[in-house]
């Protein structure tokens, strides 16, 4: 969208704005075809706590157009230059930051470097112990699942390591998870004790309290329900999740469903097995070692453990351009043109937000992180001297 030049006394110029929307842009009549920029750069993946991290890209467009930078992800322990591309910050905690995105604009099309994470390691000498738990059911029937696995974290961000003693022999063990799991049978009748998981960050290790598990017979006449399923590991904020296992009894025995680590979110049925529900926005997170029992009275199954996601929902983003004005409103030239104010909100009568851009020969913006609504801009010129031009037209975007 485009709006004519006019004259408002006392003012510099009036100029335009050109909204461009995030699914494409909308090139004038007859225009050249425009050749995106080009970026590169390897930006290192590994940042040490109390350390700084520093990553700029280089960037140039074909046809010698101004190109600016943008960033999303970007990590809360740094800053971003919009300018140079520049990412750089002193980490003061170990984490992850995942998906991290910088791209160049030459105010027509954006061109971005692959997605790229910055782990945050502990310096030398400052590693923290991972810590590890969960209860661990002691006791299975004859020819029913058991499954259990512990919930382990390292506050360094550690990569973590199970190992376990005593396993039993009907038994199999994850080193990755910390799962264990089997199906005992009728020669597995007894008591395994003494059991211990532990996890380690390859340098400090923690442990479960030793447990036992007891295998108990299933009687002669009865065969353990079955139950079988994969359920939906990952969900969105705000979208429903469901999830319904089969199940069957070979003595048509009537069955009950009972669950552990059920999402505080989530509601589950007795005589079905489902687990449904709509998390919200302030549950984002990892709801770990969730597990699913059918039981027909006499003995049970389940399903192995699983975890849900609930990611939070991506906000969206709007992509401004203008044209700088050249003149002041007396026809003079207007030499001391220093940068430009960005007036946006959800009500073209209300624009009760503002972005200040110190730099006159910007001429395209992006805004990130709106949330589903309607917004309105619009963009005023400064001068060094303290004047300022009227609005420009006011654009909009709908971001869902």
């Amino acid at each position: 969208m485009s709006i004519a030049q006019r004259t408002v006394p006392g003012s510099v110029q009036r100029f335009l704005l050109a909204f461009i929307a995030a699914a494409g842009f909308m090139p004038l009549a007859n225009a050249a075809i425009n050749k995106p920029p080009v970026i590169s750069g390897t930006p290192s993946t590994t940042a040490t706590v109390g350390q700084a991290y520093s990553f700029t890209p280089s960037a140039r467009d074909p046809e010698g157009k101004y190109v600016s930078f943008g960033i999303r992800n970007q990590p809360s322990w740094a800053t971003f230059s919009r300018t140079t591309g520049k990412l750089s910050g002193t980490p003061r905690s170990a984490g992850t930051s995942s998906s991290i995105e910088i791209y160049a604009w030459d105010g027509v099309n954006a061109k971005a470097l692959p997605r790229f994470s910055i782990a945050v390691k502990s310096s030398s000498g400052s590693n923290r112990a991972p810590t590890i738990s969960g209860s661990p059911a002691t006791s299975v029937t004859v020819g029913s699942s058991y499954s259990f696995r512990p919930t382990a974290s390292d506050p360094d961000g550690n990569s973590l390591g199970f190992t376990i003693t005593n396993r039993p022999s009907w038994a199999t063990f994850s080193t990755s998870t910390g799962q264990l799991s089997g199906s005992p049978t009728s020669s597995h009748v007894g008591t395994y004790s003494n059991i211990v998981i532990k996890v380690s960050d390859g340098k400090v290790t923690a442990s479960l309290p030793a447990f036992t598990i007891q295998v108990k017979s299933s009687g002669s006449s009865n065969t353990a329900p079955r139950i079988s399923g994969t359920p939906t590991t990952s969900i969105k904020a705000g979208s429903a999740y469901s999830f319904t296992p089969s199940a069957s009894d070979a003595n048509g025995d009537s069955l009950t469903f009972t669950i552990t680590n059920k999402p505080s979110w989530a509601t589950f049925s007795a005589s079905t097995g489902r687990l449904s529900g709509t998390p919200t926005a302030a549950q984002v997170g990892t709801y770990s070692n969730i597990v699913i029992k059918v039981s027909d009275g006499k003995a049970s199954a389940s399903l192995s453990a699983f975890s849900i996601s609930v990611t939070a929902t991506a906000n969206g983003t709007a992509s401004l351009s203008w044209t700088p004005p050249t003149r002041n409103t007396d026809g003079s030239s207007l030499t001391n043109l220093s940068g430009y104010r960005i007036y946006y909100g959800t009500s073209s009568n209300s624009l009760n937000q503002t972005v200040q851009v110190n730099n006159p020969s910007v001429s395209t913006y992006v805004i990130e992180n709106l949330s589903p609504a309607t917004y309105y801009f619009a963009v005023k010129s400064l001068t060094s001297g303290g004047a300022e031009s009227s609005l420009s037209n006011v654009a909009s975007k709908t971001v869902n």
